[in-house]
């Protein structure tokens, strides 16, 4: 398509042609009611003058007779300007004036000629527009006035009217301005119109050519943003932030399947491994027996990594809305503190727990519980001090704040370093201090997922010394009320039934 036919069919020249029609419909419009109120305001003015000068004429007449208003229009007549004056006998015969002709039936004041046109309202028409000529001109009915006939006493008949060529100058000027006009209005918005739609067709055309690149496979193109804050510059920046959350899931699916290939090679090089020595050098079904229970604790672990894919991926994707609802987040903390607390103490580690009352949260219970469980259970495993001298310790907090709450697992361990605490929350990512114990890298990620679908994050802080792991959530508006004893009965055991099959690094 040629770049005249992309400009004439492009959506932003139609609606400028579309603006421009509408506005000289209005213009149109617009100056015909002024030409039509500067033509009344102008008739009212020529009556208004007509009906002064034959109130003064008739007092001349009563004043002096016939022959002094005789008198007084012979000497107006004479002078120029657009006044006409006639006198007649009530047999129509001319006695004085500058009017020499005028259609039939004026002088006599019968309903209107064809000729002429009723001025104003009323019963009876008392102001005419009618033609006439002038006197010492040859040609009859060269011009136009508004009249009007007047009967004096003693059966003479007074004309008085008044030029109309000053409306029709007007009207000429008013025709001519509005026939400029609206060429210039047509002019300058046809190049208006082509200026601005081949600015917005090089915009489009740039993004065209930047999603043309993508498309071929270069996800590092974004479109270009001018700064200028308008529907375009809106666009592209939620188009780039698109791009942007594309290409952090496409370099992350490629990271997830590195990883995979990496951390499920050794598992079922071992499951494999297990299989096959039981095949060779198993003898008695005890030896078939332990071989097929190792081979089903690997198979079991491996579901459970594939379970905790599978929910991160849900979670990522949204998939999970649905089920969300209103719940007390204070009753899933207090709950997972308790079904830990024989945990920890088997391990010996201290576990404190501090749950602020009425925290309402919209979101999933046994999805929040499945969070803070993993961050617990990391907490009791991976959280014995480091340094000799230090008292373990496991804290479990649930603060409101505002209109957000936090839940903060703490514990006196070796920490994270600051430098990896933005990485650790990645799948299968595990330090390397950690891969010598059992773990998959999901547990921080699960969190972090079920974070983001409450609207909320997790956030890995300084513990001094240890680990202070803290899911951050808005508060819902409703609140909560009293907690359903059935619904508490089945969180709990919701949260019994977790096990947290993944560790953190």
């Amino acid at each position: 398509m040629s770049g005249l036919g992309k400009l004439l069919r492009s959506t932003a020249f139609r609606l400028l042609l579309a603006y421009l029609f509408v506005f000289t419909v209005f213009a149109f419009f617009t100056i015909g009611y002024v030409a039509w109120n500067a033509r009344r305001v102008l008739d009212d003015q020529i009556v208004s003058t007509i009906e002064a000068e034959i109130t003064g004429l008739s007092e001349q007449y009563r004043t002096g007779g016939i022959r002094r208003l005789v008198n007084v229009i012979e000497r107006r007549a004479s002078e120029p300007g657009a006044s006409l004056y006639l006198v007649t006998t009530n047999a129509g015969e001319r006695i004085a004036g500058n009017v020499a002709e005028l259609p039939p039936g004026i002088l006599s004041r019968p309903s209107p000629p064809s000729a002429t046109s009723c001025i104003g309202e009323g019963p009876e028409c008392q102001y005419r527009e009618t033609p006439y000529g002038r006197t010492g001109e040859t040609e009859a009915g060269a011009h136009r006035a508004i009249v009007r006939v007047f009967t004096l006493t003693g059966g003479f008949r007074l004309l008085v009217g008044r030029d109309v060529e000053e409306r029709a100058r007007l009207r000429e000027v008013i025709r001519r301005a509005f026939g400029w006009s609206l060429l210039l209005v047509g002019v300058l918005g046809l190049l208006g119109g082509w200026f601005i739609t081949r600015r917005v067709l090089k915009r489009v055309d740039d993004m065209t050519e930047t999603t043309r690149t993508i498309m071929a496979g270069d996800l590092s193109g974004r479109l270009s943003v001018r700064g200028s804050g308008d529907e375009f510059d809106r666009l592209a920046q939620n188009l780039n932030a698109m791009l942007d959350r594309i290409g952090e899931l496409m370099a992350g699916m490629k990271e997830v399947s590195d990883n995979i290939a990496h951390d499920l090679k050794t598992p079922l090089t071992r499951l494999r491994n297990k299989a096959d020595e039981a095949l060779r050098n198993a003898r008695t079904p005890e030896e078939l027996r332990a071989a097929l229970d190792a081979t089903i604790e690997e198979s079991d672990n491996l579901i459970r990594i594939f379970n905790a894919l599978l929910m991160i991926a849900r979670l990522e994707a949204g998939n999970a809305r649905e089920t969300l609802a209103d719940f007390d987040a204070a009753e899933v903390a207090r709950g997972v503190a308790e079904l830990y607390e024989a945990v920890a103490e088997e391990a010996g580690v201290p576990l404190e727990v501090a749950v602020d009352p009425d925290l309402p949260v919209h979101g999933n219970r046994e999805l929040l519980g499945q969070a803070v469980a993993n961050l617990l259970d990391n907490a009791l495993k991976y959280g014995r001090p480091a340094e000799p001298g230090i008292a373990p310790r496991v804290g479990v907090e649930a603060r409101r704040s505002g209109d957000r709450m936090t839940i903060a697992v703490a514990d006196r361990g070796p920490g994270i370093p600051e430098a990896e605490r933005g990485h650790v929350t990645e799948r299968f990512v595990r330090l390397e201090s950690a891969r010598s114990r059992p773990g998959f890298g999901l547990g921080l990620s699960l969190a972090a997922a079920v974070a983001r679908l409450h609207g909320g994050l997790l956030r890995l802080d300084d513990n001094a010394p240890g680990l202070r792991a803290v899911l951050e959530l808005p508060l819902s508006p409703r609140p909560t009320g009293e907690v359903d004893t059935a619904s508490a009965v089945r969180a709990r055991g919701s949260s019994e039934g977790l096990e947290p099959a993944v560790r953190r690094p």
